[in-house]
């Protein structure tokens, strides 16, 4: 795996909270605010992001097919391990960038969401707030910031 870059597969959002997102191709990320038109948009966590490696290795474990927004992320990607980078590293998308701020997030303090009974983004996911807004698209290269 590339340390350096990654591609967006997905990107996804839903209107409403505890709803499977759907996977729209592309969508705007807004500074100090996440992903438009996604109900987790203005959190503290205001993007979720999973790495297909972690996706792929969880779903041959458990015989389980989970298409791009299974998990809840906003952001589906590929060729990073996302648990590797330390909280902190900004990441660049198109022309914006996001800046990680948690690993995960304790499934017994908030609301998971629940694919098939699997939740993923709690022990494989990322969250990080948009620095500066732009469009992020399936296949876009996704840089981390030196």
């Amino acid at each position: 795996m590339n340390k350096t870059k990654c591609i967006i597969l997905a990107v996804c959002r839903s209107r409403e909270k505890g709803q499977p997102k759907q996977d729209d191709g592309e969508g705007v990320l807004k500074e100090n605010f996440g992903l438009l038109g996604d109900a987790h948009a203005g959190t503290e966590k205001e993007i979720s992001l999973i790495d297909q490696e972690a996706v792929d290795h969880y779903c041959k474990q458990h015989d389980l097919d989970a298409p791009p927004g299974s998990f809840a992320e906003n952001l589906r990607v590929q060729g990073i391990s996302l648990l590797d980078l330390p909280i902190g590293t900004i990441l660049t998308v198109g022309e914006g960038q996001i800046q990680l701020v948690a690993r995960g997030k304790d499934p017994a303090l908030s609301h998971t969401y629940s694919y098939r009974g699997h939740s993923l983004l709690p022990t494989k996911g990322v969250f990080a707030r948009v620095l500066k807004g732009g469009k992020a698209k399936k296949g876009y290269t996704i840089l981390v910031a030196e």
